[in-house]
């Protein structure tokens, strides 16, 4: 078992190249192959996704400067672009026009972007300082960032050769955080951070299962069953137009909140226990007693 984690230089130069060659040699192993190849590549999580006929949001991925531009004289705005890597809201950004939009596709053929965004870091600090939910201290450690990169960063080559975009969903104050291991899903709401369009690293959640609406849970235990994964974290987003909910991203790994276990989770078979449960232990338990 290793959860190997995307900013993790070791982790990402060999974790899940070992994970695989053990599982072909007879080893259980978590994350598996199914798990874990889509980890922090959200363009291969699109092609997986669509492959199943998922509901997810609209997602657009261009491997030539011509096709992009093409597409952005064609298409509407704002859409949201992103880097195939990062988590908690890092690379995501709100393109209001086709200027934004052309500026980044000439970046992405071009320069090429960091993997990590220096500048957004420190923002990211300071907003949770001002929020009172990060230390001063944070706010200096964003600063020294700013100047000096993380081991990974500095060793990760350049995001180039490739745009990707989302549409963007209107309306929504929160995101749905819905999590399925091994056939048992819970799920909350996360808030949408203040002056902003993204929910992911807000730290601001919404426990009250009443608000989960049943589809969601039946939606994330079907997908996670058919794509055979042993842990996963799906974002959802409530399309209000056509009133459907859409994936946006999904994670084999994922933050957690000691509320979660206090909040109760629905079964394989959609009965929800309102008990403490260990999704931990759920993990150890698959590998013991899969089939």
């Amino acid at each position: 078992m290793w959860h190997h984690h995307h900013a993790n230089l070791k982790d990402v130069l060999f974790a899940k190249q070992l994970l695989y060659s053990l599982e072909i040699a007879g080893k259980k192993c978590f994350p598996d192959f199914h798990t874990t190849w889509h980890f922090d590549d959200k363009v291969g999580q699109k092609y997986v996704l669509e492959a199943i006929g998922a509901p997810m949001v609209p997602s657009y991925v261009f491997f030539t400067r011509e096709e992009a531009l093409e597409w952005i004289s064609n298409t509407s705005f704002p859409k949201v672009f992103k880097l195939r890597g990062g988590a908690g809201a890092s690379n995501v950004k709100l393109v209001h026009s086709k200027k934004e939009a052309k500026k980044l596709v000439r970046i992405a053929f071009g320069r090429g972007f960091a993997q990590f965004d220096r500048l957004g870091y420190f923002e990211e600090r300071f907003n949770q300082w001002r929020r009172g939910r990060g230390s001063f201290i944070g706010v200096l450690k964003g600063i020294g960032r700013a100047y000096i990169g993380t081991e990974y960063s500095n060793s990760h080559s350049k995001e180039k050769g490739y745009v990707y975009f989302q549409d963007f969903i209107p309306d929504n104050n929160t995101d749905y955080r819905v999590k399925v291991v091994n056939g048992n899903c819970w799920a909350f709401q996360r808030k949408v951070r203040k002056n902003d369009f993204r929910a992911s690293g807000s730290g601001n959640l919404i426990f009250d299962n009443s608000q989960i609406p049943k589809e969601l849970v039946s939606c994330a235990q079907e997908i996670a069953q058919r794509l055979k994964l042993q842990s996963v974290a799906f974002d959802f987003l409530h399309d209000k137009i056509n009133n459907k909910f859409l994936i946006v991203e999904l994670s084999y790994g994922f933050g957690f909140d000691e509320r979660e276990i206090q909040n109760g989770f629905w079964d394989i078979k959609g009965q929800f226990h309102s008990e403490l449960f260990n999704p931990f232990g759920w993990m150890v338990d698959g590998l013991l007693y899969e089939n």
